[in-house]
């Protein structure tokens, strides 16, 4: 989908999920409890199981997950669904999407939401993000399931370096996961959404490839910690090594320093989108 100098401009806002839009890890918000483990033990577990055999952890995740649910609970995609119905959401968050839009229309700019996550899609399907359609697309690990709609392998498993692959999906506007389309050549000007157009907001190391590629294309990365805690070690170090431009609270209400940074951000784009129309214009007339 390669873009006309003459198209609106567009600007991608991509989120991790855990920690970043909810205070704690998908899986520990009623599923991990569900099949009568303590959270850490079976953080613990994962992480033992895939330094053994040498697993991806978020393979190893989804492998315990299927595993421990045996003889407790059907492991299929309307439990994960239910279970994602009950993820608490920071404050505003449910509100953010629709107010951000609108702001971004008034700039002269379509804004558009992406989930990049290493959690679960059908969870996060399942909360009322998902239900309202909020996301122009979900990145996020996955399964497959039998014809009896038991989930019996992964489909899609996200980690924190692969996730990158999905900016590029985003920038060229090819967003089918299996469309080749995304290793053609686009001329400059041609990307649907630049780097320069994205924000992506995240909360941990496991964010830091995504930043970084953003932030090394003109993008911005912010660093997000709970408003609860705050908790901003994880933030502090990120700034300082670099990984990030801006930190704040994870508090997506209206008037906080998330949302004014984000309008800023999107006043930016507008700005520089008319000063490259006006440099296309002149070099057309030049011709």
């Amino acid at each position: 989908m390669k873009r006309k100098p003459e198209d609106r401009p567009v600007v991608a806002i991509c989120y991790d999920f855990d920690k970043t839009l909810t205070p704690d890890d998908m899986q520990a918000q009623g599923f991990i409890q569900s099949i009568g483990y303590d959270v850490k033990d079976f953080w613990t577990e994962v992480n033992e199981m895939a330094k053994t055999f040498e697993m991806d952890t978020n393979l190893s995740y989804m492998y315990k997950m299927m595993e421990a649910s045996r003889g407790k609970h059907i492991f299929n995609r309307e439990s994960l669904l239910d279970y994602g119905s009950k993820i608490e959401l920071f404050p505003g968050v449910e509100q953010w999407f629709e107010r951000i839009d609108q702001y971004g229309d008034l700039m002269g700019i379509d804004v558009e939401h992406y989930i990049i996550s290493s959690g679960l899609k059908e969870m996060i399907e399942g909360t009322v993000l998902g239900e309202r359609g909020v996301f122009k697309r979900i990145y996020a690990s996955s399964f497959f399931y039998d014809e009896n709609g038991i989930a019996v392998w992964p489909a899609q498993a996200i980690n924190y370096t692969n996730k990158t692959q999905f900016l590029f999906r985003i920038e060229k506007g090819v967003l089918d996961v299996n469309d080749a389309e995304v290793n053609s050549y686009y001329k400059p000007g041609e990307h649907r959404i630049p780097f320069t157009n994205m924000i992506y907001i995240g909360d941990s190391d496991t964010d830091i490839p995504c930043m970084r590629l953003v932030n090394m294309n003109g993008g911005h990365s912010v660093g997000v910690y709970n408003p609860t805690t705050k908790d901003k070690e994880k933030v502090f170090r990120m700034i300082n090594e670099h990984r990030i431009r801006y930190f704040t609270a994870a508090d997506y209400r209206g008037g906080r320093e998330l949302d004014l940074l984000v309008k800023s951000i999107i006043n930016k784009i507008s700005m520089d989108a008319v000063l490259n129309v006006l440099h296309y214009e002149d070099q057309e007339e030049a011709k």
